[in-house]
């Protein structure tokens, strides 16, 4: 997928957080975000997503070669998303999980749900309510519900979060194994996060 930002800009208030961001970010390439802590690598990547709405500028989106426009209301079916503070329905277990999550956004068909859960390595809590799993377990979950989501675009917000050095290596080998052909925005401080990226913009230009 391809993302472009022109002019963009979004302020809380009074407080810009970001402007003037006029950047491309092209399909099957790799991007992160840097900048320190609270500067607003999150919110640029939530507007990017269409998450979030523009204060001022536009995002536009297109898919395939040649390009097909998206609608910007229409982009988030294009696009995942694994981020620390986004919720997982945590009465399910992982296994209702992902297939609730298909009704909405189809898996990779080249994966089943329990080659999914094996990959990710959570078969034995394949049955276990997500409520009970520890905040690494969860966020393999939230990783397996973004990457082997069937979309052109892959937003990564502090993807290692509550991960140890297992599940960090179990992110790479993600990122390797499934990652190629598409467009992935990584915002991170962390090079384990985005040493994979082609592309880096720091947050810190676009303080205008």
């Amino acid at each position: 997928m391809k993302i472009s930002l022109t002019n963009a800009g979004k302020r809380f208030n009074h407080e810009w957080i970001f402007r003037k961001v006029d950047y491309t970010f092209l399909e099957g390439s790799s991007y992160a975000i840097t900048g320190p802590n609270g500067s607003g690598k999150s919110t640029l990547l939530q507007a990017i997503g269409g998450a979030l709405a523009l204060s001022e500028g536009e995002a536009t989106y297109s898919i395939d070669a040649p390009a097909r426009k998206v609608e910007p209301d229409f982009a988030f079916r294009h696009i995942s998303i694994a981020a620390p503070y986004l919720e997982l329905i945590e009465e399910m277990t992982v296994t209702e999980f992902l297939h609730f999550h298909q009704q909405f956004k189809p898996l990779l068909s080249s994966i089943t749900i329990p080659q999914i859960i094996e990959t990710v390595g959570l078969s034995k809590a394949a049955d276990k309510q997500i409520r009970f799993y520890s905040s690494g377990m969860k966020q393999r979950v939230k990783l397996a519900q973004a990457i082997f989501s069937h979309v052109d675009c892959i937003l990564l917000d502090e993807p290692c979060t509550n991960l140890d050095a297992e599940g960090i290596a179990l992110y790479q080998r993600l990122i390797a194994e499934y990652g190629k052909g598409r467009t992935f925005i990584v915002s991170s401080n962390d090079t384990q996060e985005y040493s994979f990226c082609e592309h880096r913009l720091s947050i810190l230009d676009y303080k205008k």
